[in-house]
């Protein structure tokens, strides 16, 4: 076999997209080979991105909270989480005298490989050699749920294997997190299966094109306003579903102990921070694949389809195939860190929850928007989108209704712990910086705030006997 026959059969240069590429019988160990290559891309791509996301939050959310993030081990902090990851390698890897041995071992590779596998189905572009690492999977959907509903045993089983009260509370816990927000989940992915007639998620991508007038044709813009409510429900319960902020309650740091991963050191535990960042970008993949339109871009002036022909016609057919291949990979990698951003944006801003109210808002409020939800995007298909949308008014007046007199609705217009209105700033007030000795950066301190020459000149005390005696 000559080198440019081996690339014509590997890279599926045929004009139809066929999944072998008319490649004959003889050759099949090149399909291997194939197999493999993407296998690999699709699970580097996300291992490798960790490290990243995890500093590019750091600083993200030091920008937001008007705070330094890293920026002491290498350039703008670059190293810092290399520098965490080797610590982490170094460190004593301890097993308790009284945990299960094998099950407390196998817990942080349970609640990794979902994230890892689920993504194999995820279309990255619309080739069907090498669109995604397992391409025009027909039952994508179903593969999506039923992957992504295990990563619930790695937290059981670190809870129950650590013999540790604080674990296994903390194991229950979020495993009755991650199931509460999974049915809500799945109501939304329900919404688009519905939409799009199809399991396959490479349909799904492939129907969410653009219209005669290049404008997109997303699942969340489809049946306004039922889209968009299906991917509030999803944005909502993936942010429980990957324990992040505010419903972090199974790691949260305000109590004792660290929940399921109590007992957990050295990689063990940096394998379920891992599987953390890992989840994120996979169910930001989902959200972008599902509702945003997938790898298409947001206009069709801009999408790989028009610009690959454009290129190839201006220029020669190779480049414009590289551009038809890449561009699709640009606007999904786009969409993702729109997603990740939103889970730091939420970090930074919202408080947690209590476990009541999680779960009062899982039972109570994401599962029947969900399931309301889905039964008008039925209506509107069957009868027609008018009414589907008369009937979605009419639930969403009668469900306000009920709610406003209801006792969790009171609690959103009344204070019980105050008297007072606390009086807030009409805009934001801006944080000045006081510089420290060398070495040790800026400080930030609010706007009122003395300085400590002007603090000297007046005779008072330092900067905290000054706030203590200014606050009475």
């Amino acid at each position: 076999m000559t080198p440019n026959l081996f690339f014509h059969y590997f890279f599926n240069v045929d004009p139809p997209h066929t999944a072998t590429g008319n490649m004959p019988a003889e050759y099949w160990w090149i399909d291997l080979i194939r197999i493999v290559v993407r296998v690999l891309v699709g699970l580097f791509a996300i291992l490798l991105v960790v490290p990243p996301l995890v500093w590019w939050e750091r600083r993200l959310l030091g920008f937001m909270q008007q705070r330094q993030g890293p920026n002491r081990v290498g350039p703008w902090g670059l190293l810092q989480t290399i520098a965490d990851g080797v610590k982490l390698l170094l460190k004593e890897d301890m097993n308790p005298s009284s945990v299960d041995v094998v099950l407390f071992v196998l817990a942080p590779v349970v609640f990794l490989v979902p994230a890892l596998v689920t993504s194999a189905v995820l279309p990255w572009g619309p080739s069907l050699t090498w669109g995604a690492s397992a391409p025009n999977v027909s039952v994508g959907v179903l593969y999506l749920l039923a992957w992504g509903s295990l990563a619930v045993y790695g937290v059981v089983l670190a809870g129950w294997a650590s013999n540790n009260k604080y674990s296994l509370l903390g194991g229950l816990r979020s495993s009755a997190q991650m199931i509460s927000y999974e049915l809500g989940m799945g109501l939304a992915i329900v919404t688009i299966v519905l939409l799009t007639g199809s399991l396959s998620l490479t349909d799904v991508v492939a129907r969410q094109g653009f219209t005669e007038y290049g404008l997109p044709l997303w699942n969340t813009l489809k049946f306004f306003p039922m889209g968009l409510v299906a991917m509030m429900i999803y944005a909502v319960s993936m942010l429980a579903e990957t324990n992040r902020a505010p419903f972090d309650l199974p790691e949260a740091e305000t109590e004792l102990v660290a929940g399921y991963h109590t007992e957990y050191t050295s990689m063990k535990f940096a394998i379920f921070f891992m599987a953390e960042y890992a989840n994120m970008i996979v169910v930001s993949a989902i959200c972008a694949t599902l509702f945003f339109g997938g790898y298409h871009a947001p206009l069709l002036w801009l999408d790989g389809s028009y610009l690959g022909p454009l290129v190839a016609l201006k220029t020669n057919a190779l480049l414009g195939g590289a551009v038809s291949a890449l561009v699709p990979v640009m606007w999904l990698t786009i969409k993702i860190l729109c997603g990740l951003y939103f889970f730091i944006w939420i970090r930074a801003t919202m408080p947690r929850l209590r476990y009541d109210m999680l779960m009062r808002a899982g039972w109570l409020g994401v599962f029947p928007i969900a399931l309301g939800n889905i039964l008008m995007v039925a209506i509107a298909m069957a009868l027609g989108y008018q009414y589907g949308l008369i009937g979605w008014i009419v639930l969403a007046v009668v469900s306000l209704w009920a709610f406003a007199g209801s006792k969790p609705g009171r609690a959103f217009t009344t204070n019980s712990r105050r008297d007072t209105t606390v009086l807030l700033y009409s805009e934001a007030q801006p944080f000045r910086g006081v510089p420290e000795h060398s070495g040790h950066g800026d400080q930030t301190l609010p706007p009122n705030a003395l300085s400590e020459g002007a603090l000297a000149a007046a005779g008072q005390g330092p900067l905290d006997d000054a706030f203590a005696a200014k606050k009475g």
